[in-house]
């Protein structure tokens, strides 16, 4: 798949958690909320990194840190597209400037 099929994939996702929460709670979810969420997902990826680096113990294991960093990503590409961000273009220029001045310093 590729960035636009991934997000694609990802605000159907969204669209049936929006439909979910609306039916339980009588609501969506605002932007500020989701990304709120998606501050308690990092939360839960930096213990399992911790966990893989045995400075914690958390269930889960490998599976664990791999559903957290597609969680994650999947929060990404929602907040991308509810911003009207181009994270495709995005991602390549700040690549681009990363991989410059990276490699600009190491020549000095």
């Amino acid at each position: 798949m590729n960035i636009d099929q991934l997000t694609e994939r990802a605000m159907r996702v969204h669209a049936l958690y929006d439909e979910l929460n609306h039916q339980v709670r009588g609501r969506t979810w605002n932007r500020e909320e989701f990304m709120l969420g998606f501050v308690g997902d990092v939360g839960d990826l930096a213990k399992l990194v911790m966990a893989q680096e045995g400075a914690r113990e958390m269930p889960g294991g490998r599976a664990a840190l791999g559903h957290e960093l597609a969680d994650c990503l999947w929060s990404v590409l929602v907040l991308a597209r509810l911003y009207d961000v181009d994270l495709d273009a995005e991602f390549r220029r700040t690549v681009d400037e990363l991989e410059v001045g990276i490699s600009t310093q190491l020549d000095t």
